[in-house]
């Protein structure tokens, strides 16, 4: 799992650095945001992000259970000291691919209000 949310993490910082640096590569993916926000693509998106974060709570879940192990008085074995350094990168990658989702939704909607015609905010005179 950790290879996988490392790629998503790696091409959702790539994605936050198009849109943040104007380059030729901007208005496509610019292109591509908008046509998955509309029809199925909103819908698909939200049902991933909320499932990301179930799993996000799960992992923290299990964390929260080794550690409350060890404060009981316990002694953690090597492989439950594995397992818990694991679910913790886990959990810190997930939570990290769920904060760039919301910056790469921020820096969408800055663009679009960017884009639109300065006339249409003024106030005629």
């Amino acid at each position: 799992m950790t290879n996988l949310l490392l790629t998503l993490v790696s091409v959702e910082m790539t994605i936050v650095l198009i849109l943040v640096f104007n380059n030729p590569l901007r208005n496509l993916v610019i292109k591509l945001l908008e046509k998955m926000k509309g029809g199925k693509g909103a819908v698909i998106s939200k049902t991933v992000a909320a499932t990301l974060f179930v799993v996000f709570i799960s992992i923290s879940y299990n964390v929260m259970e080794i550690q409350k192990y060890l404060w009981e008085g316990g002694v953690l074995n090597p492989t439950d000291e594995v397992l818990m350094g694991d679910r913790i990168l886990d959990a810190t990658l997930l939570g990290f691919a769920l904060f760039l989702a919301l910056v790469t939704y921020g820096l969408l909607h800055r663009i679009e209000v960017e884009m639109k015609p300065k006339h249409q905010f003024c106030d005629k005179k």
